[in-house]
């Protein structure tokens, strides 16, 4: 039995990602994708993505909330930015 489709971040967060989510797991989607922008800065999407050695369309899905990053992604995307970019936890659930 397969598991059930889970929604994208966007869905969980009215005003995606501008709007801090009532959820806590809308928001460290939220604050992920906030943070992944602030540490992009001035570079293109595409250049942080191949820093990074992820597809540039995984990036842009991600900052739009169109899909939820795995560990592999956020890790490249700390190595390729030299930051700490998952919040943490943010509250209860």
């Amino acid at each position: 039995m397969s598991r059930p489709a889970r929604p994208a971040p966007r869905d969980l967060v009215v005003g995606w990602p501008d709007v801090p989510s009532a959820g806590a797991v809308g928001e460290v989607a939220r604050q992920f994708a906030v943070n992944v922008q602030a540490a992009i800065g001035e570079r293109s999407v595409r250049a942080v993505a191949r820093d990074a050695g992820l597809d540039h369309t995984t990036l842009l899905s991600v900052l739009h909330g169109r899909s939820w990053p795995d560990l592999a992604t956020v890790a490249r995307l700390e190595n390729g930015l030299g930051v700490d970019l998952w919040p943490g936890r943010v509250g209860p659930p």
